[in-house]
């Protein structure tokens, strides 16, 4: 009843929802980061890029968001399209999984994360990038992902286990492109744009 107009055009703003206009500021301005995050989740550049372009749609076509939430829509939006895309699986049995892993150390060494990354099984991958890169609750992952907590929580337990079986300065500082061919040149390109 006596409320301020400054409170009336606060809580006005503080309930704006995102426009077609702010979500392509946000995919303007964020590119490099939401196309590497699609990268690292369909381990493919033709299939980044689709992911890409598909979250942009729904963000703008989906449900409305606050303003506030919008950043945080989008990557939701690239992560469900490339959860759509793949449709990733947790494997059937751990002990083969975890012999795979192992052995798949002793091959040549990968130039930075997202190399290390991007060959892994696409659930444990997934994973990782949505539980560690993205800060998803085991629970999230789960609803997402469609499978039960535990499986998450084993995948993220290995993922994390297997960057640290690696030397630090392999896995954290990437060595200079002028060292080493890219691995893979599309996600090099994301890189430095």
């Amino acid at each position: 009843m006596f409320r301020s107009r400054g409170a009336k055009q606060t809580r006005g703003r503080a309930t704006e929802y995102a426009s077609c206009k702010d979500f392509q500021r946000i995919f303007s301005e964020d590119m490099v980061g939401l196309h590497r995050l699609a990268f690292l989740l369909t381990a493919d550049e033709a299939m980044a890029e689709q992911c890409f372009v598909a979250g942009l749609d729904d963000s703008i076509h989906g449900n409305p968001v606050f303003r506030q939430w919008a950043r945080a829509w989008s990557k939701r939006a690239i992560i469900q399209n490339a959860i759509k895309t793949l449709a990733p699986v947790p494997p059937k049995n751990r002990p083969a999984q975890e012999k795979a892993a192992a052995s798949s150390q002793n091959g040549s060494e990968p130039e930075n994360v997202a190399a290390i990354v991007a060959a892994w099984e696409p659930f444990e991958r997934f994973v990782f990038v949505m539980a560690v890169l993205e800060s998803y609750s085991p629970r999230e992952c789960s609803a997402l992902l469609g499978c039960p907590v535990q499986d998450v929580v084993e995948a993220k337990s290995l993922a994390l286990q297997r960057l640290a079986d690696r030397p630090w300065q392999e896995a954290v500082a990437p060595h200079r492109q002028s060292d080493h061919p890219p691995c893979n040149a599309g996600f090099a390109r994301a890189q430095v744009a």
